[in-house]
């Protein structure tokens, strides 16, 4: 289905500069991959960086869902470096061929909250979930709903390959109450709870979402307390 959308260029690298203005670290470290395959649309690298980059070189720990051929870990140790806690799980056993190279992967399903918890507690805590697994649309839900109030404060909550939202194979479908962005827009929602009377559609995620971001295929939510908000009039005139 995504086979329209594969790039016939030659220069990759030159695609995402020409395009997205980004010629960083991540572009590099990914067109440069000489290990494992990685499969990235080529958007998502600047976006990677724009949201990810201010944990680079600093204590981290980072966890994929989706680890499939094992080249995505790749390209995130070498771009967090060394220090950096990076754990990767997938429901497909051959993935355990990856576990010690890169990072460290876990077999489970990402539908599994007793799976997922028990990761994060090997993990010492999260600070930044990147979704990319089964994109199922009830997997992603539940993903969200039991590793977001894990996340550690301030950190970061990505989604991707989004397309799938609308695509009936996927759980998703346009305007079908199954599509991801339908619960995006109920979570818009919950964030202005203060200026409505209407209940919140996810408690468990209300009190706990500072940002919303919507780019084409990718959601990113921020972790921070939100508070009731409050306005001043400061000056002489």
């Amino acid at each position: 289905m995504i086979g329209k959308y594969r790039f016939d260029g030659a220069d990759v690298a030159k695609d995402i500069e020409d395009k997205y203005g980004f010629s960083g670290d991540l572009a590099r470290i990914f067109v440069e991959n000489a290990g494992p395959v990685v499969h990235k649309w080529h958007h998502y690298i600047p976006l990677y960086d724009r949201y990810f980059s201010r944990y680079r070189k600093r204590p981290l720990r980072f966890l994929e869902i989706g680890v499939s051929k094992g080249g995505s870990l790749q390209i995130w140790r070498e771009y967090f470096g060394p220090e950096a806690i990076i754990f990767g799980i997938d429901i497909d056993p051959t993935c355990a061929q990856f576990d010690g190279q890169a990072g460290q992967v876990r077999i489970g399903s990402q539908d599994d909250p007793e799976f997922l918890k028990a990761v994060v507690a090997e993990m010492g805590g999260v600070d930044v979930v990147l979704d990319d697994g089964s994109h199922q649309m009830d997997h992603v839900a539940k993903s969200l709903e039991v590793l977001f109030p894990l996340l550690s404060e301030g950190g970061t909550y990505m989604i991707e390959d989004l397309h799938t939202a609308y695509w009936d194979q996927f759980g998703g479908g346009f305007r079908r109450n199954g599509n991801f962005f339908r619960k995006v827009a109920l979570m818009v929602e919950d964030m202005h709870r203060w200026y409505h009377k209407r209940p919140v559609s996810f408690p468990i995620l209300s009190e706990a979402v500072a940002g919303i971001h919507v780019h084409d295929s990718i959601v990113v939510l921020d972790k921070g307390q939100s508070y009731r908000p409050v306005h001043s009039r400061v000056g002489t005139r």
